[in-house]
């Protein structure tokens, strides 16, 4: 039996500065910012993909560790360049890894999650 449909997915990272981090996903990354919930702030990265900023409070934590937002886009190069101007912690420049077939490049935002930057360059992988 399928499962019941999925209309959108939203990613929460958690932060000890709420204004800052949302001040790095709206202005320096460029995502719109479509939900100011007050205590928390939802941005778009796709029609039906959001990451979602919300302070930690109890049972959430700051925890880069293991964590990495992937955005999949075929303009690796144009995003490296506008996240150097910015002056965006690049953790690893565009590098093509042919064992994933894929072209990234990996930053980070002010928690320190690992934001990566991705083209698939397999024709397995099908553009929606």
């Amino acid at each position: 039996m399928p499962h019941p449909p999925i209309d959108q997915q939203i990613t929460w990272v958690y932060t000890n500065d709420l204004p800052g981090t949302a001040r790095f996903y709206g202005e320096t990354i460029g995502l719109e910012q479509v939900l100011d919930q007050g205590g928390c702030r939802i941005f778009k990265t796709s029609a039906t993909s959001f990451i979602g900023v919300c302070p930690v409070r109890p049972g959430r934590f700051v925890e880069p560790k293991g964590v990495v937002l992937t955005l999949v886009t075929d303009k690796v190069d144009e995003w490296h360049e506008m996240l150097k101007a910015k002056g965006v912690i690049i953790l690893e420049p565009p590098t093509f890894h042919p064992s994933f077939a894929v072209y990234c490049l990996f930053a980070a935002d002010p928690n320190g999650y690992k934001l990566e930057f991705q083209e698939f360059r397999t024709p397995a992988w099908k553009k929606p």
